[in-house]
């Protein structure tokens, strides 16, 4: 594993310099091998785990390429590795996580978010409270956040906070928020985050978001 291990480094470091840039495709595996003082053998092992992780597209009959390095790509290894761990520690650690981000990424949309955006924000919490399934909850709830998020600018940031709040997450959630009867105050915690963003505060906005994420994270820690 200690070879193969270097063998991402020596490859990463190709593609960290710009030697190797997204879409580029890699010199043939003997050439590059006998170039970084590395075996083929571990050098393929490396190229699989890279693979893995979406940093290179191996396509068969063609050869290796970089990827695109997009958030979405490289943060889907992050959604697989997260979905292996549900527990209930794993699952609070998660909304640690995310109250630490969301409320700052809500702040900063207050300052860009559009008339638009307001708008849909105000449908989505519309059509949360008249939500006829657990499954309709969880949807009009992504879209709620995925919008604010989204309204920050950061591709990234947007990327990794919809990977920590999915929909198996959420389905867990809102389920035990409607069995509960707390949709209606949820609701009016969004209702609320909008408001602030409407009003362009984004120190309001921001505590809102906390508000609203640490409820629920208090929520399942009581239910714990």
């Amino acid at each position: 594993m200690a070879v193969t291990d270097d063998a991402i480094l020596r490859v990463r470091e190709m593609i960290m310099s710009g030697e190797l840039k997204p879409g580029d495709r890699l010199p043939r595996e003997a050439d590059l091998a006998d170039r970084l003082g590395l075996s083929r053998n571990s050098l393929r092992e490396a190229v699989r785990a890279l693979s893995l992780v979406r940093v290179l597209d191996v396509r068969q009959g063609d050869g290796t390429y970089v990827s695109s390095l997009r958030a979405g790509e490289l943060l889907g290894a992050l959604s697989f590795v997260l979905d292996l761990h549900r527990s209930e520690e794993s699952v609070l650690e998660m909304l640690e996580v995310r109250r630490i981000l969301e409320p700052a990424a809500t702040a900063t949309a207050a300052l860009s978010v559009s008339d638009e955006d307001i708008e849909e924000l105000r449908k989505l919490c519309d059509a949360t409270e008249q939500a006829a399934s657990v499954e309709e909850l969880v949807e009009y709830d992504l879209q709620f956040h995925r919008r604010i998020v989204a309204a920050a600018g950061n591709n990234y940031l947007a990327q990794l906070m919809d990977t920590l709040a999915g929909p198996t997450v959420r389905v867990r959630i809102w389920r035990g928020i409607s069995q509960g009867g707390a949709v209606d105050r949820t609701v009016a915690e969004h209702r609320a985050i909008v408001a602030a963003l409407e009003a362009r505060q984004p120190e309001l906005a921001r505590s809102w978001a906390t508000v609203h994420v640490a409820g629920v994270e208090q929520w399942l820690r009581d239910l714990g």
